[in-house]
């Protein structure tokens, strides 16, 4: 394992509550729309920005489908071929729309580590480092990211029992540890191309995340 994690909080005793909803219709470049409620929260234990984005309607005794999307700049609004995360958050509206629950919009870029610092080791995995080997010749964990916040938002809009869309088992793990019951894990779509493909290698790799290597095998690496 490259670098090292952060220690993670131990629990969030301080409840997080609702601080307002606002109604946003949300419409894609590919012409997808949705009807969407922003809710922002007040008492958050690391003091960001967060934002849920409440979809759909789950049918009675359905549980809710949940995605924790980590900010990324450069994929979510610039469309940065050099990583998924714009595919991934188009996808998880409208999954999520389609079923009922919730997409929580976490303000950590880089894997928690800022833009900045993202785009520094970007260039020295141009110079041959993985995602995780760059992060650390940075001084930098691999992952910075601690989801206490995301429960905290999770248990205000009251739910404590889930279906995680996600390839990233830590995202589970976390949550089950801070008390929110995951009962299923829902991976994503593979959105592999030549320019991402050693960045997806070196998730499955290097942090297990579920996504099939056959998949990536027959992309050649931009």
């Amino acid at each position: 394992m490259y670098g090292t994690r952060r220690t993670r909080m131990p629990d969030f005793t301080a409840a997080a509550t609702q601080r307002a909803r606002v109604r946003v219709p949300l419409r894609f470049q590919d012409g997808y729309r949705a009807d969407a409620e922003l809710v922002t929260f007040h008492g958050l234990a690391d003091g960001q920005e967060h934002v849920a984005v409440v979809l759909g309607d789950p049918a009675p005794g359905t549980t809710p489908l949940v995605r924790l999307h980590s900010e990324c700049l450069t994929g979510d609004v610039f469309g940065s071929a050099r990583c998924d995360c714009g595919p991934q958050l188009r996808e998880a509206v409208e999954r999520i729309a389609e079923r009922g629950g919730v997409l929580l919009y976490l303000r950590q870029e880089g894997r928690g580590i800022g833009l900045y610092n993202k785009l520094d080791a970007y260039a020295l995995q141009d110079q041959g480092l993985d995602t995780y080997a760059a992060n650390a010749a940075l001084g930098l964990p691999e992952d910075d990211r601690d989801y206490t916040a995301a429960a905290q938002m999770l248990t205000a809009l009251g739910i404590g029992e889930l279906d995680l869309l996600s390839n990233n088992p830590d995202k589970a793990d976390q949550l089950r540890d801070l008390g929110i019951e995951v009962r299923d894990r829902v991976p994503t779509g593979v959105f592999a191309t030549p320019d991402n493909v050693r960045y997806l290698r070196a998730k499955v790799l290097q942090t297990q995340h579920t996504l099939p290597l056959g998949d990536l095998a027959g992309l050649n690496v931009g």
